[in-house]
C-alpha cells in the first residue's frame, strides 16, 4: 500500500509527542482525519486522545471495513479516543456530535493487541457511566442556576412595586393640609395597599406561570422533551456484543440518560436467556438496529416464536444470524406443527430482511415452511449443519431468492446423485448474481464435482469459491483449478487437501469430520501440490487468483 505525501507528513508530525504543543493550536481542521488516522497506524494513544479532545467536525467514523493488511487499531489507542471523547464533552473546542464505532472491534484472541467485540461494547458502558457522572454535577449546577434567576425576578419584581408604591405616596400628600383627620386616613390606606400590592405581586407572578403552563400543555411538554434531548451531547453508535457477564453492564448503559448516548447498529448475544434478550430489545431505539446474531442460546421454538414479533419493531432490520440457538425438528413432539406456523409468521414481519442464517439448527424438511413468507427475497443465505434434505433443496432451487442471492452456505449438507439436479439447477437461477459460494464438507467426490463443474463455471459473477474437506483426488483438486481460472471474476478459491496428501488408513470416502482431524502425511510435500497448483496459475495468466487450503484463515470477506 502506497501512502500519500500527507499520510508520510501527519506519521513524522505525531511521532513526536513532545511537539504536540507547537503544533495542535495551528493545525487546520483539514488535517484532522490525516493526523488521526497516522496515530492509529503508528499506535500513538496520546496524539489520539489529543486530537480528538478538539475534534472539530461534528462526526467522527473510526472502524469500518478495512483494506487488505490493513489491522484493527491498537487496544491503548481505542481506550484513548474513548477517554478522550469524555474529556471533550467538557471542552469548548470540540465540537463532536456523533461517534461511529460500528466495525471497529478486532477479533478475540486474534493477532495483535485489538480490542475485540466484547472487551469494546464493556469499555463503551464504562465512558458511559463516566459521563452520566459528569452530566448529573452538571446538571445540579444548571438547576441551581435556574433556581437563582427564579428567585431574582421575583425580587426584582418586588423591588419595582415598593418603587411604585413610594411615587404615588407624595400625591396623596399634595391634598388640603386644613384637615389632617382625612390625610391620615389616607396614609394608613395608601400603607395597607402597599403591602397588600407586595403579596398580590408575589401570587400574581405564580399564578400567571400557572395558567401559562395550562393554556399551553403540549408547547410545555416539547419543550421538556428538547431539555432531554438536548442532555446528550454526543451519540455513540457501536456494535455490541453481550454475554452473561456484560448484559447487566450493557443494560445499565443502555438505559441512562446522560452526556453520552449509546446506540447499537449490530447485536450480537450468547449465551443468555429469551428474557434477557427481550430486556435489550425494548432498550435499543427502534430506527438504529441493523441486524441480530444470537448464539449458543438455548431458545427452542417457543422461544425464537416470542422474539420474532419484537424484531419486527425495528423497521430496519435486514439480518438474522441463529446458531446453535437448540432448534431441532427431526424429533416430533405435540405442538411442532403450531410452532412452525408461529415461525413462519414471525419471519413474514421482517420487511426489509435481506440476510438470514441458520447454522446447526436441524431443520430436515422444513425449509420451504421457513423461506416462503418472507416477503422479500434473500441475498445473503447460510444453512450450515442444516441436515437439508432433497425436498429442502428442490424448494430452494425454484423459490423465489435463488435468483437474488449473492451469497450462498451450504456447508456440511450431504450432496449425492439425488440432490445434483437441484444444486445444478439453482446455480443456474443465480449466474448473474451468485459472488460467494461454500459447499465445504459436502462429500463431493470426483464424480459429483466432474458433473457440478459446468455449472459452477457458469457463474460468471462468483468472486470466491469454497470446496474444503472434499474428498477429492489431486485429478479432482487439478480439474477444479482449471475451471477456476477460466471464470473471470473468481479472486478466491478453497480447494480441499487432496487424498494423496492424507497419511495411509483414511477411508475409500471419508466425511468431513474425518478429513479435519486425520493427520497429513508428513513423507509428501504439501508444498508440492501448491507449486502444481500454482503454475497452472501461470500458465493462465491469472496472477489476481489466489489459491489456499488453509480453511482456518479463510476469509471471503478480504475479496469484497
Amino acid at each position: 500500500m502506497v501512502l500519500s505525501l500527507v499520510s508520510l507528513c501527519a506519521r513524522e508530525v505525531v511521532s513526536d509527542h513532545s511537539s504536540s504543543p507547537c503544533w495542535l493550536r495551528w493545525v487546520p481542521r483539514e488535517l484532522y482525519k490525516a493526523l488521526l488516522e497516522a496515530a492509529f497506524s503508528s499506535c500513538r494513544p496520546l496524539a489520539v486522545g489529543e486530537l480528538v479532545q478538539r475534534w472539530p467536525e461534528r462526526t467522527l467514523r473510526v472502524g469500518g471495513r478495512r483494506k487488505p493488511g490493513q489491522t484493527a487499531p491498537d487496544r491503548l489507542c481505542i481506550q484513548a479516543l474513548l477517554l478522550a471523547v469524555v474529556r471533550g464533552l467538557s471542552d469548548q473546542r470540540c465540537a463532536l456530535q456523533v461517534l461511529d464505532l460500528c466495525g471497529l472491534q478486532g477479533d478475540e484472541g486474534g493477532m495483535g493487541d485489538t480490542m475485540g467485540g466484547w472487551s469494546l461494547t464493556v469499555a463503551l458502558c464504562t465512558v458511559v457511566a463516566q459521563a452520566k457522572a459528569g452530566g448529573s454535577q452538571k446538571a445540579q449546577r444548571r438547576e441551581g442556576e435556574r433556581e437563582r434567576k427564579r428567585f431574582s425576578a421575583l425580587e426584582r419584581a418586588k423591588d419595582v412595586k415598593r418603587e411604585r408604591g413610594q411615587w404615588k405616596k407624595p400625591n396623596r400628600d399634595e391634598g388640603s393640609t386644613d384637615n389632617e383627620e382625612p390625610r391620615e386616613k389616607d396614609r394608613g390606606r395608601g400603607g395597607s395597599c402597599e403591602i397588600v400590592g407586595e403579596e398580590e405581586l408575589i401570587t400574581g407572578v405564580r399564578r400567571r406561570m400557572e395558567i401559562e403552563r395550562k393554556r399551553e400543555p403540549a408547547v410545555t411538554g416539547r419543550k421538556e422533551t428538547e431539555d432531554v434531548k438536548s442532555d446528550v451531547l454526543v451519540h455513540v453508535r457501536a456494535d455490541l456484543f453481550v454475554n452473561a457477564r456484560s448484559w447487566e453492564r450493557v443494560r445499565v448503559a443502555l438505559s441512562s440518560v446522560g452526556l453520552l448516548k449509546l446506540q447499537c447498529r449490530y447485536l450480537r448475544v450468547e449465551e443468555i436467556s429469551v428474557s434477557s434478550i427481550r430486556t435489550l430489545l425494548d432498550l435499543l431505539p427502534r430506527q438504529g438496529l441493523l441486524g441480530i446474531d444470537v448464539r449458543y442460546s438455548s431458545l427452542g421454538v417457543a422461544g425464537l416464536a416470542e422474539l420474532l414479533p419484537l424484531l419486527s419493531t425495528f423497521p430496519a432490520l435486514n439480518s438474522l444470524r441463529l446458531h446453535y440457538c437448540n432448534l431441532d425438528f427431526r424429533r416430533d413432539y405435540p405442538g411442532q406443527e403450531e410452532a412452525l406456523r408461529d415461525l413462519s409468521r414471525g419471519l413474514a414481519k421482517l420487511q426489509e430482511l435481506r440476510r438470514l442464517s441458520l447454522t446447526a439448527l436441524r431443520l430436515p424438511g422444513q425449509l420451504r415452511v421457513l423461506l416462503s413468507s418472507l416477503p422479500q427475497p434473500l441475498k445473503i443465505l447460510e444453512l450450515p449443519y442444516l441436515s437439508l434434505s432433497p425436498a429442502d433443496l428442490s424448494y430452494l432451487s425454484c423459490s423465489h431468492h435463488a435468483s437474488t442471492l449473492q451469497q450462498l452456505d451450504l456447508s456440511e449438507n450431504r450432496l449425492d446423485e439425488n440432490t445434483l439436479p437441484s444444486i445444478r439447477r439453482l446455480l443456474s437461477q443465480a449466474t448473474s448474481s451468485l459472488q460467494h459460494l461454500s459447499l465445504s464438507g459436502c462429500g463431493l467426490t470426483d464424480g459429483l464435482l466432474g458433473l457440478l463443474l459446468p455449472s459452477l463455471g457458469g457463474c460468471w459473477a462468483l468472486k470466491s469459491l469454497a470446496l474444503a474437506l472434499n474428498p477429492l483426488s489431486m485429478v479432482g483438486v487439478t480439474d477444479l483449478v482449471r475451471m477456476a481460472v477460466r471464470m473471470p471474476s473468481l479472486r478466491h478459491l478453497l480447494y480441499p487437501n487432496p487424498l494423496e496428501d492424507y497419511q495411509p488408513g483414511l477411508p475409500d470416502l471419508p466425511s468431513s469430520s474425518q478429513l479435519l482431524d486425520w493427520p497429513l502425511d508428513e513423507a509428501t510435500d504439501i508444498n508440492t501440490t501448491s507449486s502444481q497448483l500454482n503454475r497452472l496459475l501461470i500458465d493462465s495468466g491469472r496472477s489476481d487468483l489466489f489459491l489456499t487450503c488453509d480453511l482456518l484463515n479463510y476469509d471471503k470477506d478480504l475479496m469484497d
